[in-house]
């Protein structure tokens, strides 16, 4: 058998959704199909829970009925049936969702998070299945929040695997249907109350099935021919790497290619599955695989990542960085779970790159401040090069201001700044968001 992932933009609209059900009609294997929410659906639910939790319900409801109407455009284009059940499922949904916005917020901001946000992939989920069975593709949907249980991490579930394996085994048996529907991102406690993987964590759903249920491989299918040396939003002119290692494959997801979920590769690597990235658009074409291949090097990959804030953390009473020291600021950074891309110290400080969490970073610097001097720069980049060169470093230090280095033999990481956009700010300064185009100068 077989794992499929398809993602936001694989089901953005009618014409992709009918495309998903080209792809599936040329297998014939056992399939477990992982589906996203549907286009920028989570982008804009995260807009709605802003807005929920701000206590400005007219525009928590103008958002939440212009998702409504986007979600049954599609249905309705795929489904000309009148009074089919997937329109009383979707009613019934968004139905509920209105009812929750009626009432006062009962948790953290995570917790409503996860009971929100994660709607977006059942709502996706149902219209596919509906549409694939409307169209001769006989499915059975599943959800996924009822084999796939996490601690009470909310945005950031952990999986308890006993019980999830027993779990999955139980529901995937094959024994009525040959394709299951399900959601990637999404689980729940034990308690089921609903939690999510974090951002983009549909990749990693699909990979706990294939670990589970020892999957021949798992293709996570993409609008990208394959895993590339650069994102396309940065580059003009990108290379497909043919097949890359499972390490290479998790360093480059762990410094955050946007193809790979940092999580999805260990599970595969520890029972030898491959992994696939296909393009969704030309799905006859080879794509990329990810296995145990060997290789010498690999050409030049560059990862951005955009909008990057580097802490600076100093002891108050001009003392050295010590264990005791660094034991505090983990410890305040992971109550916080906000993660840490970069970090270095010296004698006496402390340098940390992350992202522009406005919802976590504040309260870190908050907390930071109670025991040490606390400043911050904001506007940056972090720019990760895999088997860079002196050509490759220069070529992306063109107009940049060099403020952190790391490197190993194989991968360094700079945090640069677009010359003179940046400044050093309080915790309290608004951050600026930027959008640059990058282009390879060869």
């Amino acid at each position: 058998m077989k794992v499929f992932k398809f993602g936001g933009a694989s089901v953005k609209d009618a014409s992709s959704v009918r495309n998903i059900g080209v792809i599936l009609k040329d297998y014939s294997d056992d399939l477990v199909v992982v589906i996203s929410a549907m286009g920028k659906t989570t982008n804009a639910l995260e807009q709605v829970l802003h807005a929920y939790l701000a206590g400005d319900r007219p525009l928590a409801l103008s958002g939440l009925h212009a998702i409504r109407d986007y979600h049954l455009e599609i249905a309705r284009s795929l489904i000309s049936q009148r009074g089919h059940a997937l329109f009383n499922e979707l009613d019934n949904i968004f139905t509920g969702m209105e009812r929750r916005l009626d009432h006062q917020p009962t948790g953290s901001y995570n917790q409503e998070y996860d009971q929100l946000v994660s709607l977006g992939e059942i709502i996706s989920t149902i219209i596919v299945s509906n549409y694939l069975n409307y169209s001769g593709i006989a499915n059975e949907w599943t959800d996924a929040r009822l084999y796939l249980k996490t601690d009470g991490t909310f945005r950031e579930g952990k999986v308890e695997w006993d019980i999830t394996d027993r779990l999955i085994r139980k529901r995937f048996d094959f024994s009525g249907t040959h394709l299951y529907i399900t959601q990637g991102f999404i689980g729940s406690t034990v308690n089921n109350l609903t939690t999510t993987l974090g951002r983009e964590g549909s990749d990693y759903t699909a990979a706990i099935l294939a670990y589970v249920l020892s999957a021949d491989s798992v293709t996570v299918w993409k609008d990208v021919p394959g895993v590339l040396n650069a994102d396309p939003k940065w580059f003009d002119d990108t290379i497909r790497l043919e097949r890359i290692s499972y390490m290479d494959a998790i360093e480059l997801a762990y410094y955050g290619a946007s193809v790979i979920h940092p999580k999805t590769i260990q599970p595969l690597k520890n029972k030898g599955i491959r992994l696939y990235v296909k393009s969704f658009l030309h799905p006859s074409d080879p794509g990329t695989v990810i296995g145990e291949n060997d290789y010498e090097k690999l050409i030049p990959s560059f990862i951005f990542k955009m909008d990057q804030v580097l802490i600076h953390v100093y002891p108050v009473d001009f003392s050295f960085i010590a264990e005791d020291n660094l034991e505090k600021i983990f410890r305040c950074f992971a109550g916080y779970g906000l993660k840490i891309n970069l970090m270095q110290n010296s004698a006496v400080s402390f340098d940390v790159c992350v992202n522009n969490d406005r919802s976590r970073i504040p309260g870190v610097l908050a907390d930071l401040e109670k025991e040490f001097r606390v400043s911050s720069t904001t506007g940056l980049e972090l720019i990760t090069i895999r088997y860079y060169d002196n050509a490759t470093i220069s070529r992306v230090l063109v107009n940049k201001d060099l403020l952190l280095t790391q490197r190993t033999r194989n991968t360094i990481q700079m945090v640069v700044k677009d010359l003179g956009e940046a400044s050093v700010v309080s915790e309290k300064s608004n951050v600026k968001n930027e959008k640059r185009k990058m282009k390879n100068e060869k």
